[in-house]
């Protein structure tokens, strides 16, 4: 798994028509800036609407995954949301001229190829990952549906399906890395039950669906004038059923290619958690309602943890910038550079991490016999922390110096002392003007809030 973001080297575009609209559009992924996420942009509608690919924003689910946000509705989205997850591509600006994905050959894979050969271009920021700590679940004891999310330091996932089918059976699917996804799952197709077929149509759906996008599952005996009512439904000159009870002799991919497009289904559903997710989820005759309800419990075991606001530092993870980066960046230098390393930096956030030892030249003198890290050097640490944010807004950062301007609503929680590792994290209150940069800051200690303040500073060019 990706430890940095990731967005794509140039725009691409693809074209076809909606699975369930039946409206032709043109698609184009486009790259974005760190943090930015997926959001798709209805560039037909006035005013040109986007909608951010979240769960909040889920609004119908009638075989298939729709959202709507800011007065503008984008249909099955799933597809295309697996494409980017399965990629590990975080950030893309997903432009549209009509209502709908194009469903293509009814998998990821013709999104995915394009996307391949633009290429993927690495973002100086890690990836928020959400780690599932704890297990949950949902249950749907009506349909026979659960969901699990368990710990795991990676991201696997297994799907099964049961419908009591002498055609399908019970299938698995499982995908325990990501190099599995563009072989084994993107080029898994949609598919239906003939049984399905008319009341779908009579339910103003799968207006665009083809042989050529979606498997047909014959599941009993049909008879030859219903073939032929089915040639005029699907517009064919003739339809006919193989031995094994595919509709018009389409050839599976994959024995439990099913099954396999029921994780990809679950891969592009659980996108709308917003963040890319650690975790084992095993999912029991999954569907796009159930994937949904499961994906608003992470969300909302996302928030829970986010009102704790406590940054996580993997300290085997490769930082954002090193001892050496810092020491290019700031002027500071022994005894006075205090940060380690910088785990996160966006443009309006960025967290550092100093580890605190014994041979801290002030433990000297500051309390020998009891040593504890001076309030001063925590605001001077976090202040530095905030020196990084603020000259990462500008080009040639060695050009300037940051100066400090004042301090407000200081609070010391708990002592430090050796043997810590203290993280700050600051945070812009409001966009820099005319050179002045406010932002609130945190330091933890164990998950523990130890320090708080709101801090303002100059940006002043050092020739000036």
């Amino acid at each position: 798994m990706n430890d940095k973001q990731h967005t794509i080297k140039a725009p691409v575009t693809v074209s076809g028509i909606g699975l369930h609209t039946g409206v032709v559009s043109n698609m184009t992924f486009k790259p974005a800036p760190i943090n930015h996420g997926y959001k798709f942009q209805r560039i037909d509608l006035p005013g040109k609407p986007v909608v951010a690919a979240d769960v909040d924003n889920v609004v119908d689910l009638s075989r298939g995954t729709t959202i709507e946000q800011n007065g503008a509705r984008v249909h099955t989205v799933e597809h295309t949301l697996a494409a980017l997850v399965g990629l590990q591509i975080d950030n893309v600006l997903i432009e549209l001229d009509g209502p709908e994905p194009p469903i293509m050959d009814g998998s990821s894979i013709e999104f995915v190829k394009p996307l391949q050969e633009v290429g993927l271009e690495e973002q100086n920021a890690l990836r928020n990952y959400f780690e599932i700590s704890k297990g949950l679940s949902y249950k749907d004891d009506s349909r026979g549906v659960e969901i699990a999310g368990l710990p795991l330091d990676d991201y696997r996932l297994t799907a099964m399906v049961d419908y009591n089918s002498p055609i399908l059976g019970s299938q698995h699917a499982s995908i325990t890395s990501f190099d599995q996804f563009v072989e084994e799952i993107a080029p898994c197709r949609t598919f239906v039950f003939l049984h399905e077929l008319e009341a779908l149509y009579k339910q103003n759906l799968i207006k665009g669906g083809d042989l050529d996008n979606a498997i047909v599952i014959v599941d009993r005996v049909v008879q030859e004038d219903e073939l032929n009512h089915l040639s005029d439904l699907l517009q064919k000159p003739k339809v006919e059923v193989k031995e094994e009870g595919i509709l018009n002799n389409t050839e599976l991919r994959f024995k439990n290619e099913p099954a396999r497009h029921k994780l990809l289904d679950l891969i592009g559903d659980l996108a709308l958690i917003g963040r890319p997710i650690k975790g084992q989820i095993l999912a029991a005759r999954p569907g796009h309602a159930a994937n949904i309800a499961f994906a608003k419990k992470v969300k909302r075991m996302i928030h829970e943890a986010t009102i704790k606001n406590v940054p996580t530092y993997d300290p085997k993870k490769k930082p954002v910038m090193d001892i050496n980066q810092i020491s290019a960046t700031l002027p500071h230098r022994y005894p006075f550079l205090l940060i380690d390393k910088i785990i996160h930096l966006d443009e309006t956030t960025v967290t550092g991490v100093k580890n605190i030892t014994m041979n801290e030249p002030f433990f000297q003198g500051h309390f020998p016999g009891n040593p504890v890290l001076p309030g001063v050097i925590q605001i001077e640490a976090m202040a530095q922390t905030g020196g990084i944010l603020v000259l990462n807004t500008v080009e040639n950062p060695d050009d300037y110096w940051t100066y400090f301007l004042g301090i407000d609503k200081c609070r010391f929680k708990r002592k430090v002392i050796p043997g810590d590792t203290i993280i700050f994290k600051c945070e812009l209150l409001a966009p820099i003007k005319r050179g002045i940069a406010k932002m609130s800051g945190q330091a933890f200690v164990a998950g523990q809030l130890v320090m708080e303040a709101e801090m303002s500073a100059s940006i002043v060019k050092k020739d000036a």
